[in-house]
C-alpha cells in the first residue's frame, strides 16, 4: 500500500509574497532508492509515482482523497510563521 505525505507548502525563502501557501499538497513517499544513471550520471528510480503531486484546496479534501483511495498518509503540519519586529532605527544602534 503506498504511503502519501500531506503538507501546505511553505513561503519562498527567496521572495516576500505568500502566493500559492494557502492550498495543501499530497505526494507520495519514494518507493525505492534513487541511483545515479551510469551515463549522465543524473539521480532516477523506476518509481513514477515520485513524478506525482496533487494539489488540494483544504486539508479535508486532501484526507477525504486519500482514504477514499486508499492510501496511508500522514499529515504534516505547516510550520508557524514568525515574525521579527523590529524598527528602522534598531539598524544604527
Amino acid at each position: 500500500m503506498p504511503t502519501a505525505r500531506i503538507f501546505q507548502r511553505p513561503k519562498n525563502a527567496m521572495q516576500s509574497g505568500r502566493a500559492r501557501t494557502e492550498g495543501w499538497v499530497l505526494e507520495f513517499e519514494p518507493a525505492e532508492a534513487k541511483h545515479p544513471d551510469p551515463l549522465t550520471g543524473w539521480a532516477g528510480s523506476g518509481d513514477t509515482r515520485d513524478q506525482l503531486r496533487l494539489n488540494f484546496p483544504s486539508l479535508e479534501a486532501a484526507t477525504a482523497y486519500a482514504t477514499r483511495e486508499g492510501l496511508g498518509f500522514q499529515v504534516i503540519a505547516a510550520p508557524e510563521r514568525k515574525l521579527k519586529l523590529q524598527a528602522y532605527a534598531d539598524n544604527f544602534r
